[in-house]
């Protein structure tokens, strides 16, 4: 183990402020915690969010070390922790929220019913993109709307992150999936087992007489949010059940109630802001662990690489819409 009593973090000290590179103490695992080494940092668009100031529901106080996902080895075991040991390679949803800290670093010392072991036939980069938008979409899709075989899904921003894993996960419950998002994600999306549907040819009139006979889907996960949510009611059947995980703005809940349709919001972050329901995590992250080990569910990774250094490169290319998969900071 090792002795150094510091370690290296990326800080944020303002909104907007550039990352800064600091030698800081290294956290000692409390009770029920785990020291982890952190082997990569998922970069997800919320993090974009707090280092610009932007997300107070997060509760992130500056000077700040940000990111919410992380895939690594345990260093150290807490009092208390029986479940996992030294050595073991975990991944989770453990912090850079509600000034727990972030994964921008070289440990952290992580709260244990966050984590689960990292599935055997992922890399750390892989694993570090999942447990955000894995939860989310997990949350939403089996824990709200049970989704189960024979139903009809349709998923609107099916591209995106929580998008795509909702597509495979639906798949692997046995339903009929329909997937909404633009021309140029078609081909992996039909490559997951989806009908695609563009968002630019097709109206949510459309899809629902062409692909649902004109009664609409038993399932909807919204994953945009603003207007998306109003086509999600509007898409829905009757009895059917409509998720969101960006339920923002002002909506008309008359066309969900005039189709006794029910609504779900998701916020994948209570567990961490509150303390309650973090068991739950690590449970849903040892499930999407098995689809994952059993070739059911794989995260889209952008081809490009990242370390501690280019941090501010990877925010840019969110900010301006031109990932194509999740990025990965590697944490050298």
């Amino acid at each position: 183990m090792s002795q150094s009593t510091t370690m290296k973090a990326l800080l944020i000290d303002a909104p907007n402020a550039d990352f800064r590179l600091a030698e800081i103490a290294k956290p000692t695992p409390r009770e029920g915690e785990v020291l982890v080494r952190i082997k990569a940092s998922g970069v997800n668009p919320l993090d974009t969010k707090i280092r610009a100031g932007n997300a107070a529901h997060v509760r992130h106080p500056f000077p700040a070390v940000l990111g919410i996902d992380l895939a690594g080895v345990v260093e150290q075991v807490g009092p208390g922790v029986t479940e996992f040991r030294r050595g073991d390679e975990v991944y989770g949803m453990t912090g850079g929220v509600g000034g727990i800290q972030g994964s921008l670093a070289e440990f952290a010392a992580v709260d244990a019913r966050l984590l689960a072991p990292k599935p055997h036939n992922l890399s750390m980069r892989e694993a570090a993109a999942l447990p955000l938008i894995a939860i989310t979409a997990w949350e939403g899709l089996v824990d709200r709307a049970n989704v189960r075989d024979g139903q009809q899904v349709l998923v609107l921003g099916a591209g995106g992150g929580v998008g795509h894993i909702a597509v495979q996960i639906a798949k692997a419950a046995g339903a009929d999936v329909f997937a909404v998002d633009g021309a140029a994600k078609a081909d992996y999306l039909r490559s997951l087992g989806a009908t695609p549907i563009d968002r630019r040819v097709e109206t949510v009139t459309d899809y629902v007489v062409n692909h649902a006979g004109g009664k609409g889907f038993d399932i909807v996960y919204d994953t945009v949010g603003g207007p998306s949510l109003d086509t999600a009611f509007q898409a829905i059947s009757r009895f059917g059940h409509v998720v969101s995980a960006l339920g923002w703005g002002t909506h008309a809940l008359a066309p969900l109630s005039f189709k006794a349709a029910t609504y779900s919001g998701v916020f994948t972050l209570l567990p961490l802001l509150t303390g309650e329901g973090r068991s739950h995590h690590g449970e849903i992250l040892r499930e999407v662990g098995k689809l994952v080990e059993a070739g059911k569910l794989m995260p889209r990774l952008d081809a490009r690489r990242f370390g501690l250094s280019d941090v501010a490169e990877a925010h840019a290319l969110i900010e301006s819409r031109q990932a194509n998969g999740k990025l990965v900071v590697e944490i050298a």
